[in-house]
């Protein structure tokens, strides 16, 4: 493949004559069909993660509304990773190799970002910036499958922005067919090498309770990859909550705190719901967490300077709200599974054979007689 003059000079190692896509040769030797018992017996490393925990290899992506601050957070991961730092100052990652495509950034911006990142730290050599590349069906795919031939050891790739890079529909392709196909692109190449690709696309302008629904484009798109996530704005304590969701990942919510001075996100400690509620609200939160059935009572006495009356109002709505359960007790648990749980140890103790009259006067008779034979002389 010849080179394009719009693709970056640095994405490319170009061979002296045409040659087949890299992807190819090694795609026919990916075993793909076993049999039971062969599947089985098979070991199989370990997903290999970029962020622990949050970023594992396979197709990410990586949603949120715009202005949000995904950029920011997409390419300090890249500088974390990159460098083999702490990703969102706290989760230690090991470094390597990191290709960051900003397509909607100019080199000065992203140089201005960049100093903000890294305050006094040194830049990582590991880290290779572009800002043009052709859509991955037309060029783009092979022009990173030839950086990564030549970084063995890359440990992720960021496409800023996903749109930019997903190329043309199939004609008469339905809309999920076509989201589903142009992640798959993005996916061919995390397979094939077993690397993180983050995507960052947007959200719908709609809210909804469910973030999956929320990601802009068909279910296809959330479909093809292997992890989703989402961030979003919190109108608590925390500056965004980053639901995270995927094949290989454990469904989580992680509060998050954006430092403009520094234009870093820092991963905020304990569950999101502590940050995305009151200052009231999260006290009583922490409180009833650590003490399962407490009645409001309770609460403010545990709680320093806490009027009662506010805590019981508080409990009321925070219940309402479905940040509280109540049982028919007036206790208060900060999950169902907590109050269930409590029913069912008051349950078992209730379900003890009651005894008969007889049965408890024969017992106070025998308790009689060993104290009164205890009491002789």
């Amino acid at each position: 493949m010849t080179q394009d003059a719009a693709i970056p000079p640095h994405l490319y190692s170009v061979p002296p004559g045409p040659e087949p896509s890299p992807l190819q040769p090694a795609q026919q030797r990916i075993r793909t069909a076993w049999t039971a018992d062969e599947l089985m017996a098979t070991e199989f490393p370990e997903p290999r993660w970029a962020v622990p925990g949050i970023i594992s290899e396979g197709v990410n992506l990586l949603a949120g509304p715009p202005k949000v601050g995904k950029s920011w957070l997409s390419l300090g991961l890249a500088l974390a990773v990159a460098a083999g730092g702490q990703a969102m100052d706290s989760i230690p990652v090991d470094g390597g190799p990191v290709l960051y495509l900003a397509l909607e950034d100019t080199p000065r911006r992203l140089q201005t970002r960049m100093r903000k990142l890294l305050d006094s730290n040194r830049a990582p050599g590991t880290l290779t910036l572009a800002t043009s590349c052709p859509p991955l069906p037309q060029g783009g795919g092979e022009a990173i499958a030839q950086w990564v031939e030549r970084h063995t050891d890359a440990r992720m790739i960021v496409i800023d922005v996903f749109a930019k890079m997903r190329g043309p529909s199939t004609p008469g392709a339905s809309a999920y067919d076509a989201d589903y196909a142009a992640v798959g692109h993005a996916k061919r190449l995390a397979d094939h090498y077993g690397i993180a690709v983050v995507l960052v696309h947007h959200v719908r302008k709609a809210a909804s309770d469910d973030f999956l629904t929320e990601v802009s484009g068909t279910n296809g798109l959330a479909g093809a990859a292997d992890a989703t996530l989402v961030l979003k704005r919190s109108r608590g304590q925390a500056d965004g909550v980053l639901h995270v969701t995927g094949r290989d990942v454990d469904e989580a919510e992680y509060a998050l705190r954006f430092h403009a001075g520094a234009g870093a996100w820092q991963l905020l400690e304990g569950p999101a719901g502590d940050h995305t509620v009151g200052t009231t609200r999260a006290s009583i939160l922490r409180y009833v967490r650590a003490n399962p059935g407490s009645k409001p009572k309770d609460i403010a006495r545990g709680l320093a300077d806490a009027d009662p009356g506010t805590v019981r109002r508080t409990c009321a709505r925070m219940a309402a709200d479905g940040q509280l359960t109540k049982d028919s007790g007036g206790r208060y648990f900060a999950s169902p599974e907590d109050r269930n749980a409590a029913a069912s140890d008051v349950s078992q103790v209730s379900q003890r054979p009651a005894q008969s009259a007889d049965q408890q006067q024969t017992e106070l008779e025998t308790g009689l007689s060993h104290q009164a034979e205890g009491q002789r002389p």
